[in-house]
């Protein structure tokens, strides 16, 4: 059984920044959180995000419709939104298939 061994975080992106940049520490954080703020603002405002190599943030826009609850069967409307996917590209997948 294959299980996660950690999670990546905001300071180990500014960490490695700062390692192989030569950044400071401060200057650093601040670089993780324009990228993550500019991306964050893109999506907010309807466009799909895409880094190659790496793989696109995509937005879907899901009509209304009707779901039903499991353990009752009761239908109810499920209302319109706006949901993020992630897909990775196929350099990504490729990579984490081969560890």
């Amino acid at each position: 059984m294959m299980r996660s061994v950690g999670t990546l975080t905001r300071a180990d992106l500014a960490e490695t920044i700062n390692r192989k940049m030569g950044f400071s520490r401060a200057e650093s954080l601040d670089m993780v959180e324009a990228i993550l703020s500019h991306m964050s603002k893109a999506m907010e405002q309807g466009e799909n995000v895409k880094i190659s190599g790496f793989g696109s943030f995509v937005l879907r826009d899901k009509k209304e419709r009707v779901g039903r609850n499991p353990k009752t069967g009761v239908e109810v409307p499920i209302t319109p939104r706006r949901v993020l996917t992630f897909r990775a590209s196929q350099l990504l997948k490729e990579r984490v298939a081969n560890g």
